[in-house]
């Protein structure tokens, strides 16, 4: 990955991108819901969203604890649709990258990063702490040791859609060597953790900007945030690259606080469609 200096401001035009998704559900009975798909808007800026639903649903959106926007309905009995569509202005430039940025001692750590030291439902840093350390102690601290611990992630675990279930903690996945992007995001926010480097989870939108065509439909995507140097950077051990264009709709501990759909009830979803699409 190259260097950039923190700061810098791109010169480039801001990159455009088209981004949504559709639910189609089928529920017994009515069943409470709340949504988090819409982007956030803190360094990129929505210039046009529409949403929609078949029958129409009364809604109300609210912020969580994290600072997420969130929507929430009721899914009615019988067969239903949920579709969101925005148009995302976001930099055309990679993720940033600074190799200098530090880890910060816990004690000089902002108050509110503390919550992200801590083990979570998914990331049980506690119990992985011995491993981290033996594994990753040694390495220079800071970015070198961040960007280690998304190397050994990304090459011990297999990508494979299907292999993840909702109750999957990082123990799983380091046992079967295969999982989804969440474990990616979830395996190495653990490890850092584990050496007391903030680490949060984050999910969003990430179109397939300056990297091959995959023949697999468009699935939203996971990664973590990890605070070097005062500050939150984007990491992404799936894909182990410095990506362009990503767009985050929230972010949580884990994937339990930041689901895209958490339901409160039957409702079965039997079609999901992503988009994110660069506006030409």
């Amino acid at each position: 990955c190259g260097q950039r200096t923190p700061g810098m401001t791109s010169t480039a035009p801001r990159l455009m991108v088209r981004v949504g998704c559709s639910f189609e559900y089928a529920s017994s009975f009515d069943t409470p819901a709340v949504l988090m798909i819409r982007p956030e808007e803190h360094g990129q800026r929505l210039t046009r969203e529409e949403w929609s639903t078949d029958p129409a649903i009364p809604y109300h959106d609210y912020v969580d604890l994290f600072g997420n926007r969130c929507r929430r309905l009721t899914i009615p009995a019988g067969r239903s649709t949920i579709r969101y569509d925005a148009d995302v202005e976001t930099s055309p430039d990679r993720a940033e990258t600074d190799w200098e940025a530090r880890e910060i001692p816990v004690q000089d750590l902002p108050d509110e990063t503390l919550v992200f030291t801590l083990p979570s439902r998914f990331c049980l840093s506690d119990e992985l702490s011995n491993f981290a350390w033996e594994t990753f102690g040694a390495v220079r601290p800071g970015w070198t040791r961040v960007q280690a611990i998304c190397d050994y992630v990304h090459d011990r675990i297999n990508f494979k859609y299907g292999t993840s279930l909702p109750f999957t903690t990082v123990q799983d996945v380091l046992r079967d060597n295969t999982g989804v992007c969440r474990d990616f995001a979830h395996t190495a926010v653990t490890f850092c953790r584990a050496l007391n480097i903030p680490a949060r989870y984050a999910f969003g939108y990430l179109p397939d900007i300056g990297v091959p065509e995959v023949d697999v439909p468009m699935d939203f995507c996971a990664w973590f945030e990890a605070f070097l140097g005062g500050r939150w950077w984007t990491f992404d051990p799936r894909n182990n690259q410095r990506r362009i264009g990503h767009i985050p709709i929230a972010r949580g501990r884990d994937a339990l606080d930041v689901a895209m759909v958490t339901s409160y009830g039957p409702a079965q979803l039997e079609k999901m469609i992503v988009w994110a699409d660069r506006v030409k």
